[in-house]
């Protein structure tokens, strides 16, 4: 079968595997569509910090058929999706025709989306509704601005067509603020800055602008949105595009109860997963979804790999796997 395979230290390539090569699990998938993450990103480069096994098949996301079970939950015939749990870092992913797999962590394709659409979701939507579940525990629309930062990539694209429909007033925060602007406010954005604005060093505590905020982009960005957020706010944390260090102090915590919260998606409980896939399906414009989504072949994929990590990737991209 095809799949791509890289190697720590080393670019991926397209190669021919056999059935042994992909490991031991309970479920065998044949997979029709996975995602290209920026997480997918740095390990087609081989990237040593994301390729934790060598030779790996990267793909954080899959979604398929299942072709043969032996887990009690699932049979032949079942369309599943996977997200993160390993897949793509520790152990093989779904960019291969097929994929063994733990049962455990599955989900059913929710009634109503597609599995196109469910690739297009991918992590990246699955991040953002993760987001968007622990955000709206303390915000409410209508409570002032939340802001998405690395608004044009997928987890800001989804985090703003989630927040807005859910009745939220979002600025998004773009590096390509004047290119993407028509973009982002069609996805519901109601204000759109440059990156600019947060992402240089500045004091700890600062003027309020926002009631909340979804971060994937760290360091000095989600310094200045802590430092911005007012009193008893919440921000997510989910991703490092500008750096893993977090330049801050305890003053947004302690003068203006500000929260700070971690979202992981790779390690979600399987009932956590299942809830945020049920809130997609029901709160998630699928056309909106379409119109931002962008579909390669399998071949495609080593040579977008490098485009996404650049930041030159906007909107969410799917991988068909069986061309």
């Amino acid at each position: 079968m095809r799949a791509v395979v890289v190697e720590k230290g080393r670019p991926a390539a397209l190669q021919q595997v056999d059935r042994a090569f992909l490991g031991q699990g309970d479920v065998v998938v044949d997979v029709a569509w996975s995602s290209l993450n920026y997480k997918d990103g740095m390990a087609l480069s081989g990237d040593p910090g994301i390729v934790r096994t060598s030779p790996l098949v990267p793909g954080i996301d899959l979604v398929g058929t299942v072709a043969e079970s032996s887990s009690p939950d699932w049979s032949p015939g079942d369309q599943v999706l996977l997200n993160g749990d390993g897949i793509g870092e520790g152990r093989h992913g779904g960019y291969a025709e097929q994929a063994v797999v733990d049962g455990a962590s599955l989900v059913a394709v929710p009634e109503g989306i597609s599995p196109r659409q469910a690739a297009a979701v991918g992590t990246a939507g699955f991040t953002a509704m993760l987001s968007v579940l622990r955000l709206e525990r303390d915000v409410r629309p209508g409570d002032g601005d939340v802001v998405v930062t690395g608004a044009a990539g997928g987890v800001g694209s989804v985090a703003i067509a989630l927040l807005s429909g859910l009745g939220y007033s979002v600025t998004a925060s773009s590096g390509r603020a004047d290119e993407q602007r028509d973009y982002l406010t069609r996805l519901g954005a109601s204000n759109v800055i440059d990156r600019g604005e947060l992402d240089q060093p500045g004091r700890p505590v600062q003027s309020a602008r926002w009631a909340g905020g979804v971060d994937s982009v760290g360091s000095h960005t989600l310094a200045t949105v802590l430092a911005q957020t007012a009193w008893g706010g919440t921000v997510t944390a989910c991703g490092l595009a500008q750096g893993s260090d977090l330049p801050t102090t305890v003053l947004p915590f302690i003068l203006r109860a500000v929260s700070l919260v971690g979202v992981n998606s790779v390690e979600a409980p399987v009932e956590l997963r299942r809830e945020a896939w049920r809130r997609l399906a029901a709160d998630l414009d699928l056309g909106l979804l379409d119109e931002l989504t962008t579909e390669i072949a399998l071949a495609d994929v080593v040579d977008h790999g490098p485009q996404i990590v650049a930041g030159s990737v906007r909107g969410r991209i799917v991988v068909d796997v069986r061309r």
